[in-house]
């Protein structure tokens, strides 16, 4: 196989700018067809974006003789379910971010797609950025010594309903497995996995402040990292405004960083401070998508697996559990 026609199941808002057209657009890759249960809007979204294929029908996709692997675009709900039917049919599967709405089901999709002899990739795609790859560099080189701790605060203000007068699916537990921290704080999560190792000792609380949608809306927690460091975050998305900030502190200096925001990763330590701002890509998961590849293709290797994303759900699942 020298190019790896894909197929996407939920062509929504994710997909118009952050990873469908990233498809296209990375080496040995092409993007084969789209599914939508709204045939109309799947119609349109292939040709807005000259897509051969399109289907109301996620079997009928994934079936699809001219589709060679599969991105699963739609709400953590149907994760499992997905991912199943495409390891089943042989094909390798990249899902959305988080992984699912359980450990449980997480497990589920490792076994399906192991016993198939299929990989499954997860878009965590932070983890292929320049920008925190950046991070990961100078932590490898002992810019700031030791690592002490790490801490995470990210707040934004309350969503609102749609134009039907409900909730966006995000804070839909049954749909989304938990709140927006489940959608944006997994992100950070995977992150520190990523830069530090993987996190254990895990407490947490979460609760509902502003006492309006059903999920939680406040979220606080203390974890280990693998070399003993500890680290602590907070995520509130009932707030006033939005920040996200992020700082790994050693025994020689600090990083600091955000997740989301279009800020520099500043480094501080003995030799003084000094700023370093890599611009991400307009399709962000470009990076992600095109090491995917490149491990389909035996090129390289993609960092981020469903056995890391697991190690992520794990964590939100701790942090959360009392509220659930």
């Amino acid at each position: 196989m020298k190019n790896i026609r894909w197929g996407i199941i939920g062509c929504g808002n994710v997909t118009e700018v952050k990873s469908g057209p990233a498809f296209q657009l990375a080496e040995n890759s092409s993007l084969q067809a789209v599914m939508r249960r709204n045939g109309e809007k799947a119609r349109n979204y292939a040709e807005r974006h000259g897509v051969p294929s399109w289907y109301d029908k996620a079997e009928e996709l994934i079936h699809d003789a001219e589709v060679d692997a599969v991105y699963i675009a739609t709400p953590p709900s149907s994760h499992k379910q997905y991912t199943i039917m495409a390891a089943e049919a042989g094909k390798p599967v990249y899902v959305e971010k988080p992984m699912a709405g359980s450990t449980d089901e997480c497990a589920e999709m490792i076994k399906a797609c192991e016993n198939n002899g299929v990989p499954l990739f997860v878009a965590y795609y932070r983890r292929s950025l320049p920008r925190f790859r950046k991070v990961k560099e100078l932590l490898d080189a002992g810019s700031i010594g030791e690592v002490r701790f790490a801490s995470v605060q990210q707040t934004q203000p309350i969503v609102q309903k749609d134009e039907g007068g409900e909730w966006p699916w995000r804070v839909n537990p049954e749909k989304s497995g938990a709140g927006l921290f489940y959608d944006v704080g997994s992100h950070t999560l995977d992150l520190f996995d990523y830069l530090l190792g993987p996190l254990s000792d895990v407490k947490g609380s979460a609760i509902n402040l502003a006492d309006s949608y059903p999920a939680e809306d406040t979220v606080s927690g203390t974890w280990k990292f693998e070399s003993g460091a500890v680290g602590i975050g907070v995520w509130n998305f009932s707030s006033y405004s939005k920040e996200d900030d992020n700082r790994i502190v050693g025994t020689k200096g600090e990083i600091k960083f955000s997740t989301f925001d279009d800020k520099p990763i500043i480094l501080l330590n003995e030799a003084g401070e000094e700023s370093f701002y890599i611009e991400h890509p307009k399709h962000i998961q470009y990076y992600h998508i095109q090491s995917i590849i490149d491990e389909l293709l035996e090129k390289g290797a993609c960092p981020s697996t469903g056995k890391t994303a697991f190690r992520t759900n794990q964590v939100m699942e701790e942090l959360v559990k009392e509220y659930y």
